[in-house]
């Protein structure tokens, strides 16, 4: 049973994967030697999944894992949760925004009693337009899940294995990993941490997918949607009736020009 478990979801990372790896490893050294990397590849079509193979074949402790097809950031992350054995448990993402060098504060902080510590990035090296839309979402997300999520964390975060446990209980269809871990209610702490530039290749998150990912997440987190629908429903039946009520009145008291209107 390892001390420590990083779960890393990838997606067309063929250029981050050996440097992600050599990083994990040089910042994990100040910790423990008994840890294990589980790498989940999402299909993404490039080699990826060979790089992941032979890291594999040169440490015992890098674990690889593939899917049959694209399923999504957020079910690479189920997966490995699924599968790790570490006391303490980080997830991160393979670009290496999130820094392997931060790693050690997290742990230390989680040591201080906390079962859940997140990395809040003070300084976003996001694309403009990611940032914005990023914002949106995080506020209509914040009012209509009725929560108070932070929306300056990610999904990098160091989480004990009581969580990890009952996440693990957790089988929605529609997965939302930050949401799940913040509605579950754990002890929780945030730290800033600085926010790196992609290593390399582009962001495979396109407007199409972020919003997909954010009307999935806002409807699977909150019947509040449906409760607003029903509201706006009434108020639009309230004033068709004294519409209606209106035009008989009138036509009682007034009669009509035009016959058959009123009907």
């Amino acid at each position: 049973m390892p001390h420590i478990s990083i779960v890393v979801p990838v997606y067309k990372a063929e250029d981050c994967l050996r440097e992600l790896y050599l990083r994990l490893k040089s910042s994990l050294s100040a910790i423990t030697e008994d840890f294990e990397l589980l790498l989940i590849e999402d299909c993404g079509g490039d080699q990826s999944w060979e790089i992941i193979g032979k890291l594999a074949l040169e440490d015992t402790r890098v674990r690889g894992f593939q899917f049959s097809r694209n399923f999504g950031q957020h079910y690479g992350i189920t997966a490995g949760l699924d599968h790790c054995d570490g006391d303490w448990v980080i997830v991160m993402d393979c670009d290496l925004q999130d820094r392997p060098e931060e790693i050690p504060r997290l742990y230390a902080k989680a040591q201080e009693g906390f079962d859940v510590v997140l990395a809040r990035r003070g300084r976003r090296s996001d694309p403009a337009m990611k940032r914005l839309m990023s914002s949106i979402f995080y506020t209509v997300f914040r009012y209509l899940a009725e929560t108070d999520y932070d929306g300056e964390v990610g999904n990098f975060r160091i989480i004990s294995r009581k969580v990890v446990l009952s996440y693990r209980g957790m089988r929605e269809q529609l997965r939302f990993f930050g949401g799940l871990v913040s509605w579950m209610g754990y002890s929780a702490v945030s730290i800033d941490v600085q926010h790196d530039e992609r290593f390399a290749g582009e962001t495979t998150y396109t407007f199409r997918k972020l919003w997909k990912l954010a009307s999935e997440t806002i409807v699977a987190f909150s019947d509040k949607p449906l409760r607003l629908a029903v509201r706006f429903g009434f108020v639009i039946s309230s004033l068709a009736f004294a519409y209606g009520a209106y035009i008989v009145y009138r036509v009682l008291m007034h009669g009509v020009p035009i016959p058959g209107w009123t009907a």
